[in-house]
C-alpha cells in the first residue's frame, strides 16, 4: 500500500544542491514557515555531524525537513529521537526481518552497520519563531565501503527497496506521527519508544567528546536526551554531546 503524504507539510525535490540541510537553512532565513521537506537527488557537499562528510550516493535519500516547532531549542533537539524512530520505522517498513537500532545520539544500525544518519541544526539566535532542521540520510541503494566503520543499505540487506521520494513519504508520514506524539505528551513516551530499540544499552561504551573520551556501562537516556554513563569508579556521568563506539 502506498503511503499517504502528511497533511500541512510541504516539499521540494531538487535534482541537485550543495547539501539539502544548506537549502532547507536558505529558506529557513527567507522566511519559510513550515514544516517543509527538501529532497534532492544528488547531494554534492553533504555533512554529518561535526563537520564530517556525509558521503551521498546515487539513489539514496537525502533529506532534510525544517519545522519551526515554537520551543527553546534545548527542547526542540528532542525531536531528533522523533527523527529517529520515524527513519527506523520506515526501514522496518521495507525489511521486517532486520535488526535496526538506534545509536546514541543519531545514528540507525542494520545489524551492526550503519545505515541512517541524522544531523539536527538549530536557530543560533533563538527569534520569536525559531527553527530547526533535521537532516537525514539513508542508505537505500548504496552505501559506502571506505569507510572507518561498517555500512549497510536496504539493498546489501536483501530487502525491498523503495525509490528515495517513496521512502520519503513513509518517513515523513511516520515523523508526524512521532511529532504529534510528543507535542501531546512531551518527550517521555519517545524516550521509551527510543530506549527500547537502543544499541549499546547496559553495555560498555566508548565516548569522545570535545575535550577528550570516556567510558562506562550505558545505563539510559535522561528526560533531555543526554546519555547517562556509569563510569569504573561507580559516579554516574551526564553526556549531552559526543561520539559512540559500541564495545
Amino acid at each position: 500500500m502506498t503511503a499517504v503524504w502528511p497533511a500541512a507539510y510541504g516539499s521540494v525535490e531538487l535534482a541537485e544542491v550543495d547539501s539539502t540541510n544548506e537549502e532547507a537553512k536558505r529558506r529557513a532565513l527567507a522566511g519559510e514557515p513550515g514544516p517543509l521537506w527538501v529532497r534532492a537527488d544528488r547531494q554534492i557537499q553533504g555533512r554529518g555531524r561535526r563537520g564530517n562528510v556525509w558521503r551521498s550516493l546515487d539513489g539514496n535519500l537525502m533529506a532534510s525537513l525544517l519545522i519551526r516547532p515554537g520551543v527553546p531549542p534545548g527542547r526542540a533537539v528532542q525531536l531528533g529521537y522523533a527523527a529517529a524512530l520515524a527513519a527506523s520505522d520506515m526501514l522496518a517498513h521495507f525489511a521486517p526481518n532486520a535488526d535496526f537500532r538506534l545509536k546514541w545520539p543519531n545514528d540507525i544500525l542494520a545489524d551492526g552497520a550503519k545505515i541512517v544518519g541524522i544531523l539536527l541544526e538549530a536557530e543560533p539566535n533563538g527569534g520569536d519563531s525559531p527553527w530547526l532542521i533535521v537532516g537525514i540520510g539513508v542508505n537505500l541503494k548504496a552505501h559506502p565501503a571506505d569507510t572507518p566503520y561498517s555500512t549497510a543499505s536496504l539493498k546489501a540487506l536483501s530487502a525491498a527497496v523503495p525509490e528515495a521520494r517513496e521512502a520519503l513519504r513513509v518517513l515523513a508520514g511516520g515523523f508526524a506521527r512521532w511529532y504529534e506524539v510528543w507535542r501531546a505528551q512531551g518527550f517521555a513516551p519517545l524516550r521509551t519508544a527510543w530506549l527500547s530499540r537502543a544499541a549499546g544499552l547496559g553495555m560498555r561504551v566508548r565516548v569522545r567528546l570535545a575535550e577528550g573520551e570516556t567510558a562506562g556501562r550505558f545505563e539510559e537516556i535522561d528526560e533531555t536526551g543526554a546519555m547517562l554513563l556509569r563510569l569504573a569508579d561507580g559516579a554516574l556521568r551526564r553526556v549531552s554531546a559526543g561520539d559512540v563506539h559500541l564495545g
